[in-house]
């Protein structure tokens, strides 16, 4: 009897077989994704089938970096890899290296390389890219002349501003030649007044895509003098077009919505920007006219007018000042007249011949105070209250002064 061998050394052998044929370390299976379960630690369990078997593979973390799609089941994809055996459950399986979708691969790197190469050059720089006129009258469009796309484009237009026009350029947009018939029509719309041109159709798969990833095309809407709109496929959906093109729509009815600005709320706009303005223009008129009317008095107490009005009043207030201080002064004098009047009238000769006394003078009128002035038979002047009278003195009685 042959020596028995432990199930760990035949898993192990077994696995060494697997190692030894180049066959299954490098090689790729075509199937369908099922049970597909992404684990805690970033590794991907699956099983891959077709019609008539399955096989169980995993892809660990360190390969994941080149996986640029979410896998799910009832994925058609491709896996690269080996094929080696699990020792503890003696089971073999697939070990993915990468996996591409089936169908799109070879596309979908042709692709990469595409946007790789046109980004290094600087193609799809936001700097190059122009500005969609917020307020276009005229859109050229390019795409195919049946379908819903133009048709969501025109009912979306007409909702927003059925005063915009829109120009049809009918184009090939799937398989053989529809590259270039995008690219006349980009051309033909360059030359007229179109404000802005949209691009696009409606979804698909790859290939039916395929043609707005065309490196012509995209040099030529990089190079338009016309902004761009791109609305190729669903919002799942991006091109090189997208890239290259100033703005990228989800849809084509999406397209519009950005082409297009809406009447409506452009008139509501202008109606609160008309109110905003008035506002603005009787502020500015209020607060004008506030400055006008302080100006106007600062104006007026510098003004000549003003000045003389000014000097005119001080002058009738001196003048009246004058006339009160003229006024007083000449009562006062006039008091003060009336008190020397008393004060002289007490002294004066008249007063005392009122009361009887008579004024003595010679002949030349000198007065006679005394006695001893007097000569006998000199003529003399008596003055009364009422005249005089000559008298000639006859006898001196008193003695003169030295006699």
């Amino acid at each position: 009897m042959s020596r028995a061998v432990t199930v760990s050394q035949i898993n192990r052998y077994i696995a060494n077989l697997f190692k030894q044929d180049y066959t299954l370390s490098g090689i790729q299976v075509k199937g369908e994704i099922s049970g597909c379960k992404y684990h805690y630690s970033g590794h991907i369990y699956f099983t891959l089938k077709d019609a008539g078997a399955a096989i169980s593979c995993v892809m660990f973390s360190s390969q994941r970096k080149g996986l640029d799609f979410t896998l799910e089941d009832g994925q058609s994809v491709i896996v690269t890899g080996r094929i080696s055996v699990f020792e503890r459950d003696g089971r073999y399986q697939l070990y993915a290296q990468s996996i591409v979708q089936d169908g799109v691969g070879r596309l979908y790197e042709e692709y990469e390389k595409l946007k790789k190469r046109l980004l290094s050059e600087g193609l799809f720089d936001e700097q190059r890219k122009k500005q969609i006129p917020r307020f276009a009258s005229k859109i050229g469009i390019v795409t195919a002349k049946t379908g819903a796309v133009i048709q969501d484009i025109c009912n979306v237009t007409y909702r927003r501003n059925p005063y915009v026009q829109l120009y049809l350029y009918p184009a090939k947009v799937q398989g053989e030649g529809a590259a270039g018939t995008v690219i006349d029509g980009i051309r033909y719309f360059e030359k007229t007044d179109v404000d802005t041109i949209i691009i696009g159709r409606g979804g698909g798969s790859v290939e039916d895509l395929w043609c707005f990833n065309d490196e012509k095309l995209a040099r030529v809407i990089a190079a338009c003098t016309k902004p761009i709109i791109s609305a190729v496929g669903h919002e799942t959906d991006t091109t090189i077009s997208d890239y290259a093109a100033d703005l990228r729509a989800p849809t084509p009815s999406a397209a519009a919505e950005l082409a297009v600005y809406a009447w409506r709320e452009f008139e509501i706009g202008l109606s609160e920007y008309r109110y905003d303005l008035r506002e603005s223009i009787e502020q500015i008129l209020r607060v004008r006219k506030l400055e006008l009317q302080k100006y106007m008095v600062l104006l007026q107490h510098v003004s000549p007018e003003d000045m003389l009005r000014q000097k005119r009043l001080y002058l009738a207030d001196c003048q009246e000042r004058l006339q009160r201080m003229m006024e007083r002064q000449l009562t006062e004098t006039k008091h003060r007249l009336a008190l020397y009047a008393e004060e002289m009238k007490g002294l004066s000769p008249l007063q005392k011949l009122q009361s009887g006394y008579t004024y003595t003078a010679d002949e030349s009128g000198s007065h006679i105070d005394s006695v001893s002035r007097l000569t006998k038979g000199q003529h003399l002047m008596l003055t009364f209250a009422d005249g005089k009278a000559k008298v000639t003195v006859d006898e001196i009685t008193g003695q003169k002064n030295g006699g």
